[in-house]
């Protein structure tokens, strides 16, 4: 169907928008390119719509739109998001667009459409497409900024969506894209992508703390001024230029401290953060100390809590980010977090390392860059076939916090939060991991396994004796340490391999057999291994000895011992499927019977009916139910998308299910017989475990009993909520109500 005269208006408007907001792109030529591609991508697409109704086009003007304004990027990066989507869905080639455009502009377009069927409305992620992806990352990291700011646009109307669809591209959303934004410095795009995810994931949450932080507006407001003005009576004393403002968490982090710390929207002392903007003055030093400087007023005026002091002007985040955070107590008795930022580098937390480009040779951290990617580079490169494994790692290596430690020396390095002492080994040197034996953490003996804090200080002590074993699989997180002991580990089996099969060969020769396939099924089958490697591996490690082969070739029945014991074998290769048969749009219904047949509840979030759930069809049928909120469904959702199933239950009393209750309160002899009778007097209730500590005139514990349905666990909270002196009461992993 043709445009509308308002359309065409209304998609010139917005281009014109664009190149407004192309304060970069001012030159008449770089104008002139960005009409051309324009033109060239209203053809192409012309007259196609979105599922909106609304013209295509208008999504690549707005994907523009934000590289130009909220990225800051040039005219190369507009002229690719303009034309991003040309190649994957018109007739138009890469060299088509090399013809007019420049071949640097068709090979960030090739980069964007390598990843089509990844990341798309149509299709789940898959870890090979995704490496692909990352492979183009890390030879111009413009393409991700642009494909970021894509799915920053395909979020922002994701209303018009199909449910499922709505959750699925939520899930891949949270799990990489806005780790990804937040591993780049682009913490307003990882913000919004994180709020828009958890609308659609837990809208009634969403709306509730919206409306929450909607109320407390004016009193927030009130607080903020009241707070500020000394401050901003001191600094025009001193003659800065500065900006003091007050800016609430996002709705997705005060959702995430609520879950962590169990605690209520009412008892985050912490909803927002002010935040102190500068312009440093010339010939007063540094921008550090004009930081501290500013940092020193403030706790003149509020006193600080030492222990919240966050120094990232001398220890910027990998990802550039560089300010001071301090905690402070408020004229109201309030906790208040202090942000003081100079206006670079308030630039780079809000355009991460688009911004750097910028100050490039006066505050270069493009170094850092570097080694993100190199560490890209070794993820992907990784023989792991595993999607989730992949994943697994993805998340672990690359979008995981990072922490400062040193050196014996002195030299700062950067680990992943929860590495090893052995995972900083290997990060030497592969030899040094290999020969590691312990370590000396802050001058004191550790063992390698021992995880790294902040502000540590690390020797590692090697032996040649030392040799890699089975068990560091079990402790490293590193993609590096992992590769090393994998690859060293193999050689060794390739080797018990070998002396296995020269085992078995002389053995079917004393016996006067001939070696052949038939015999090597036969022994398979009796013995259930999968392979002759497996075999031979047992032989070669004396698992299984001569004596068993013998006794198995001779006799057709598998001796008892033999139906005990497995060979030891690495995970399987999960591959995903894209024909499941059932409605997608449909929900299925969970009934008890289902459970006690082809659903299996999910041992990492234990939900009960009443909980809202979504299930995740495996490859042998059978559907796992897990919570909503399950970090685990998160991973599934964007790893398997199209094997998510929409569930809910359907009947509530015909079984129980295991629940953990934490509870905490004022110490008194009783306690543990008062929670232990409400339960019982309430609902008569399976108590399995009791366990309550006392410290401190405070008691702290848990209680694990069987229940029927999430409404009898609410009803049972609030009678438990109403004992003298237990202060707090919730379900593991859930915060009070």
């Amino acid at each position: 169907m043709d445009f509308t005269q308002p359309e065409i208006d209304h998609i010139q408007n917005e281009f014109n928008n664009l190149k407004k907001k192309a304060v970069k792109s001012r030159k008449k030529e770089n104008v002139e390119l960005i009409d051309q591609a324009f033109d060239f991508a209203y053809k192409a697409h012309y007259p196609v719509r979105r599922k909106s109704g609304e013209p295509y086009i208008l999504h690549p003007i707005a994907v523009a739109t934000i590289i130009a304004d909220e990225i800051m990027l040039g005219t190369t990066s507009i002229i690719t998001a303009l034309l991003h989507d040309v190649v994957e869905d018109t007739e138009y080639t890469s060299e088509d667009i090399a013809q007019f455009f420049g071949p640097k502009v068709a090979s960030m377009v090739e980069g964007l459409t390598k990843m089509s069927g990844v990341f798309n409305h149509r299709s789940s992620l898959q870890a090979q497409n995704f490496r692909k992806m990352l492979l183009s990352m890390s030879d111009d990291v413009r393409v991700i900024l642009i494909k970021l700011a894509d799915r920053l646009h395909n979020m922002r109307t994701l209303e018009s969506m199909p449910e499922n669809k709505q959750l699925k591209i939520a899930g891949e959303t949270l799990f990489l894209f806005a780790p990804l934004a937040h591993r780049l410095g682009l913490y307003k795009i990882k913000t919004e992508l994180e709020d828009i995810s958890f609308k659609y994931r837990h809208r009634e949450d969403y709306e509730r703390i919206s409306k929450k932080l909607a109320e407390s507006y004016k009193a927030r407001t009130n607080f903020i001024n009241k707070f500020a003005l000394p401050i901003q009576a001191n600094l025009t004393d001193l003659d800065y230029d500065f900006d003091v403002s007050g800016r609430p968490k996002s709705i997705y982090s005060i959702w995430q401290k609520m879950q962590n710390k169990g605690v209520t929207f009412e008892q985050i002392y912490d909803l927002f953060a002010i935040r102190i903007i500068f312009t440093p003055k010339e010939n007063e030093g540094p921008e550090k100390a004009q930081c501290y400087k500013i940092y020193s007023l403030v706790t003149d005026i509020y006193h600080p809590r030492s222990e919240r002091l966050r120094d990232w002007v001398n220890t910027p985040k990998s990802n550039g980010y560089e300010a001071l955070h301090s905690t402070v107590m408020g004229p109201t008795g309030k906790w208040v977090e202090v942000q003081i930022r100079t206006r670079r580098m308030n630039e780079i937390a809000e355009r991460g390392f688009a911004a750097h480009w910028k100050y490039k040779g006066q505050h270069d951290h493009e170094g850092e860059l570097d080694k993100w990617l190199e560490k890209i580079r070794e993820i992907i490169e990784s023989p792991e076939a595993s999607t989730l494994d992949f994943l697994d790692n993805l998340k672990l290596n690359i979008f995981s916090p990072q922490i400062n430690i040193f050196t014996p020396k002195g030299e700062l390095k950067t680990v992943p939060q929860g590495a090893t002492a052995l995972d900083f080994a290997y990060d030497i040197h592969t030899e040094v991991g290999n020969k590691a034996i312990s370590a000396e953490i802050n001058h004191k003996i550790s063992p390698i396994s021992a995880k790294l804090k902040s502000g540590d200080q690390i020797r590692i002590i090697t032996s040649q004796k030392g040799k890699p074993k089975e068990e560091w699989m079990g402790f490293v997180t590193t993609q590096r340490a992992k590769s090393a002991i994998k690859s060293y580990l193999n050689k060794q089996r390739a080797k018990i391999v070998e002396a296995g099969k020269t085992k078995y060969i002389e053995l079917l020769k004393t016996m006067n057999i001939k070696v052949n396939e038939r015999i090597y099924k036969r022994l398979r089958d009796q013995m259930g291994v999968k392979s002759k490697d497996d075999l031979f591996y047992g032989l070669g490690k004396e698992i299984i000895t001569e004596a068993d082969i013998k006794k198995l070739l001779r006799s057709r029945q598998t001796p008892k011992w033999m139906r005990f014991w497995t060979i030891k074998k690495d995970a399987k290769n999960v591959e995903e499927s894209t024909a499941i048969e059932f409605n997608k749009k449909q929900t299925l219904n969970i009934s008890d019977e289902d459970i006690k047949s082809n659903l299996k509840i999910a041992d990492c979030c234990k939900p009960i009916p009443g909980d809202v759930v979504i299930g995740y069809l495996d490859e042998n049928d059978i559907i796992h139910i897990h919570k909503s909120t399950c970090p685990e469904a998160v991973k599934l959702s964007s790893g398997f998308g199209d094997r998510i199933v929409k569930v809910k239950w359907t009947s509530h009393k015909a079984m129980a299910f295991k629940v953990i209750l934490r509870v905490e309160g004022i110490d008194s002899p009783a306690i543990a017989h008062q929670v232990t009778g409400v339960i019982v007097k309430e609902l008569n209730a399976n108590i399995r475990t009791i366990h309550i500590e006392s410290k401190d005139k405070r008691f702290h514990g848990w209680v694990e009993l069987y229940i029927y349905n999430r409404k009898d666990l609410n009803k049972l909270i609030m009678k438990l909520k109403g004992i003298k002196g237990l202060t707090k009461v919730h379900r593991e992993n859930e915060s009070p109500q």
